[in-house]
């Protein structure tokens, strides 16, 4: 018996190589941009045993591994020409009382809807298929975070398989300093999370909201945006997409009138009033789905973002640099999240996290090969916090340690070298 037929053996799941029927289904990553990398192996892991196996097959034959949760990595990390560990039947969801235990594939929209079940929800993002392990472990921003924080202070324990095929259960007691380096450093660095405890929140009514443009005019809505949404009431999340449309859009756990109210005095800001779907009482899970067309896949073809973080408002000049050109083919957009509230309330060196002073996060979206984005993106990061978010990773940054990591650093490349000595988990801008 060779080698991978006793690996396929010993699994609980199934062994997918390029002979098998359905290798060319099961080795794509969510995003296209890399979905022409064709592992050597595709492990379909059904229990953390699994994972062991895969990772010490792994090490044995000196191939690269890579866990995918949901395959939505913009660097690509979560596809390789070497094994990737698709975790996505370990999808398990149980919640008692305020505490869920979620398994590493589970995705968002089951994530809400299991939530949605006992009463309880999470500050996550937007997107259906959006594995929560990856989204959480980077950080994790969405429209509950001005109130609750990150995805990542929310949660409360983890269990993780190390390179040396060991499994450990970490949280602030146990093995902390790893705990710590979970909570927005990323997945894939120090280990292979296969479920994620949480500490979930009282799920709300909330009033969703969305002003479109059709013919915007986008550097006043940006201008006014910026000096406007990073400073609403913390129960008033309101981000910005602009392009050849424009929209404002959001969820305020304030009344339907006073946020009217506040939605009308940027309105009057911005100059030109938009068409407006204000919608009040709105269970949060159904208004998390009403805003999945909104992701940036949306918009069709192959897609690259860049993206950094504003600890102040932008320069006028700044502004009508991005806006001169963003109509001009289709597919640009500028996206921008709004900061603060309790995203800032948690101290940069409290976890791994550590982008705890900005205003706003701005993102630019183009397809690729499209110069703007590059362009674009260098007028912006010129004068932002030069600090980018994890879960937004971009191949082409040059100063990443810092921009990701902030005075963190040192200590992520002490934990790196306490759990990961070998560089078992390895890729381009590991710690």
């Amino acid at each position: 018996m060779n080698d991978l037929a006793r690996l396929r053996a010993r699994l609980d799941g199934d062994l997918v190589t390029p002979d098998h029927p359905e290798y060319d289904t099961v080795r794509r990553p969510a995003d296209p941009l890399y979905q022409d990398t064709r592992p050597a192996l595709v492990i379909r892991c059904r229990s953390a045993a699994d994972v062991a196996l895969g990772i010490a097959h792994a090490r044995r034959t000196g191939t690269p591994v890579v866990p995918r949760g949901g395959g939505h990595c913009f660097a690509g990390r979560s596809s390789t020409s070497g094994i990737v560990l698709d975790l996505a039947a370990l999808d398990d969801i149980a919640v008692t009382g305020g505490t869920a235990r979620i398994g590493a594939g589970a995705r968002l929209a089951e994530v809400y809807t299991a939530l949605h079940g006992h009463g309880r929800t999470l500050p996550a993002g937007c997107g259906a298929t959006v594995g929560i392990a990856g989204l959480a472990l980077g950080g994790g921003i969405g429209l509950l975070g001005r109130v609750h924080g990150l995805t990542a202070d929310r949660l409360t324990g983890a269990r993780v398989v190390l390179a040396d095929g060991r499994t450990v259960d970490s949280d602030t007691e146990r093995e902390p300093d790893l705990f710590w380096a979970l909570r927005g450093a990323g997945g894939g660095q120090f280990g292979v999370v296969v479920s994620l405890t949480f500490d979930t929140v009282p799920e709300p009514a909330a009033t969703r909201f969305a002003l479109r443009w059709r013919r915007p005019p986008v550097a006043d809505l940006l201008a006014a945006w910026q000096d406007w949404a990073p400073d609403l009431p913390d129960a008033v999340t309101a981000d910005l997409t602009a392009g050849e449309e424009a929209v404002l859009f959001g969820a305020s756990l304030l009344a339907e009138e006073p946020t009217r109210e506040l939605l009308q005095g940027f309105c009057e800001d911005a100059g030109v009033m938009p068409e407006a779907d204000v919608r009040g009482g709105m269970a949060y899970h159904r208004l998390k789905r009403s805003f999945e067309d909104l992701d940036a896949s949306a918009s069709g073809g192959v897609l690259r973002s860049r993206s950094m973080f504003f600890a102040h408002a932008m320069r006028p000049e700044t502004i009508e640099a991005l806006a001169a050109d963003l109509a001009a083919a289709p597919g640009r957009r500028c996206n921008l999240t709004a900061m603060g509230g309790a995203y800032n309330r948690v101290p940069e060196a409290a976890t791994a996290f550590a982008h705890r002073g900005e205003r706003f996060l701005l993102q630019l979206v183009a397809p690729t090969g499209d110069p703007w984005l590059d362009r674009s993106w260098e007028t912006a990061y010129a004068e932002s916090s030069q600090r980018v978010y994890p879960n937004f990773p971009d191949p082409a940054l040059r100063d990443w340690e810092t921009a990701y990591y902030g005075a963190n650093l040192d200590r992520l490349r002490e934990v790196k070298r306490a759990y990961d000595p070998d560089r078992c988990f390895d890729f381009p801008q590991s710690v």
